[in-house]
């Protein structure tokens, strides 16, 4: 029998001057999968770490089995049947999978710690939710999906009933994906709401039961998955129509700047040979694990390879120097914008002009003046929105720090831009302002090599696509022959319909 489990009513927060929250409504049921979606800076995580017991409402109330919502205490909100399942897991890597499980409620007999019990405890767990995951494992080395079907486990273990997951498929294999809405399914039908946040609309019409869409801190719409399609969705998120999604403009191919030969790193990657031209958005397709993201960092000198050569406007790159390749005119966005990409609890303008240190120093001072003015250049021209510049850069949304990420390197007026999931954890407006800039680059003369797992940006922003299997390139399309059949048989090694 399905019935209310949660409600947020007219929920308002403000930090400073800043409306986070400011009529936001959300009603969950029993045995429903419910997406929860907006672009960043709509509100979302506010609203989340609101039921997680971080923050606590300005206005507005908030009723779980019931009752009024105990605000601001994470251990509460956990006492109270709410767990929150993040996109980074955080377990400790030196206990045991089951230690993690029951970390600070361990069953006890006897005045001492009841190892069998919670080992029995939590291989029955793992059993209900369909994964085999051994109890006594540690946790240092697991996947993140593994990591996350941990996470569940200890959220049903303290008989949880909202399971909230947020972005939880960024950093998952399609296979992962598959097994963790099983997970999901499984615990709608014991009864939980689960609560899924995602930008992959996809997987929203794939899994969930209703849809509530959230635009600037307010709730615009609640409807059933089977009532309402994508394009009302995105309209609905960004408050116009996106119609190009992937504004590929029309760019003038000129000469070589990036070329790879016989590229080679033992048990990474083998016999890589490609180009990229000025004014050429060449993309690196292929499954997670097939070596692309190898592929950009040997190129930027983070990782070393074995063999092989990379010349840049036919000048050979010096190996494993990420200051080479920035003197030869290399930029890297990298796949991970939190843990490569930017300084989190540095400013804003710290971050957006890092990247220019030799042009901002004045013998040993560094000229504050100057890195402002770059930074206020670059996030404006990439229209990026902030409350200060000064600002820590974790206070930004992942769009907007996505655009700091991606300031920092067009600073440096590159003459190759490599992006490794440019839109990744972003929203859909977002995305078509990457994608915009990315190509409107490219039209000025910018040669792209980008890396993406989402086939639809493979398709909508790429002049050629290489396809890469197993570590090689296995291979070469033209943008009149990359269709969705041919790239998906050429990554999985099926034969060509």
């Amino acid at each position: 029998m399905v019935s209310t489990l949660l409600s947020v009513e007219n929920a308002a927060k403000n930090f400073g001057g800043v409306k986070a929250l400011v009529k936001a409504d959300l009603t969950l049921y029993t045995h429903e999968i419910h997406a929860l979606l907006g672009e960043n800076g709509a509100g979302k995580s506010t609203l989340l770490k609101t039921l997680a017991g971080v923050h606590v409402l300005d206005a507005g109330a908030i009723t779980l089995n019931g009752k009024p919502f105990e605000q601001g205490s994470t251990r509460l909100a956990r006492e109270q049947g709410i767990a929150v399942i993040y996109q980074e897991p955080n377990l400790f890597p030196d206990l045991t999978l089951a230690e993690n499980v029951f970390a600070g409620r361990q069953p006890v007999k006897n005045g001492s710690v009841d190892w069998k019990s919670m080992q029995d405890q939590s291989r029955a767990l793992f059993t209900q939710l369909g994964v085999s995951l051994n109890p006594l494992s540690r946790a240092r080395g697991l996947s993140i999906a593994d990591q996350q079907i941990v996470e569940i486990a200890k959220a049903i273990s303290t008989n949880a009933n909202v399971i909230v997951m947020d972005e939880p498929t960024a950093a998952l294999s399609s296979k992962e994906v598959a097994r963790l809405f099983a997970v999901a399914r499984n615990l709608k039908e014991n009864g939980c709401a689960v609560v899924f946040v995602s930008h992959r609309l996809d997987e929203v019409f794939a899994l969930c039961d209703r849809i509530t869409i959230m635009r600037d801190g307010s709730t615009v719409s609640t409807s059933l998955t089977s009532a309402i399609d994508e394009p009302q969705v995105i309209r609905s998120m960004v408050g116009r129509d996106v119609s190009e999604l992937f504004p590929k403009l029309e760019a003038e191919i000129g000469e070589v700047v990036l070329d790879v030969q016989d590229l080679s790193r033992d048990g990474q990657f083998g016999d890589i040979s490609f180009s990229v031209r000025a004014g050429e958005i060449v993309a690196l397709a292929g499954l997670v694990g097939s070596g692309r993201s190898e592929v950009a960092r040997a190129i930027f000198g983070v990782d070393r390879y074995d063999s092989g050569t990379i010349t840049i406007n036919g000048q050979r790159l010096h190996a494993g120097s990420p200051s080479a390749a920035m003197d030869a005119g290399i930029a890297l966005v990298p796949e991970d914008r939190r843990q490569q990409g930017l300084f989190m609890p540095t400013s804003i303008a710290k971050n957006a002009a890092i990247t220019m240190l030799s042009t901002l120093r004045k013998g040993f001072i560094l000229r504050s003046s100057a890195e402002r003015k770059i930074a206020e250049e670059w996030t404006k021209i990439l229209q990026t929105k902030y409350a200060s510049i000064d600002d820590p850069v974790e206070r930004l949304s992942g769009g907007n720090q996505q655009k700091v990420v991606l300031a920092k390197w067009l600073a440096t007026n590159p003459r190759l831009l490599i992006v490794d999931e440019p839109t990744r954890g972003i929203d859909v407006g977002t995305k078509s302002e990457v994608h915009k800039l990315l190509s409107q680059k490219a039209q000025e003369g910018l040669a792209v090599l980008m890396i993406s797992s989402e086939l639809p940006e493979v398709l909508g922003m790429a002049d050629r696509v290489l396809v890469m299997r197993e570590g090689h390139i296995v291979r070469e399309l033209s943008r009149h022959e990359a269709t969705s059949e041919n790239v998906i048989a050429a990554a999985t090694g099926a034969v060509t319909i």
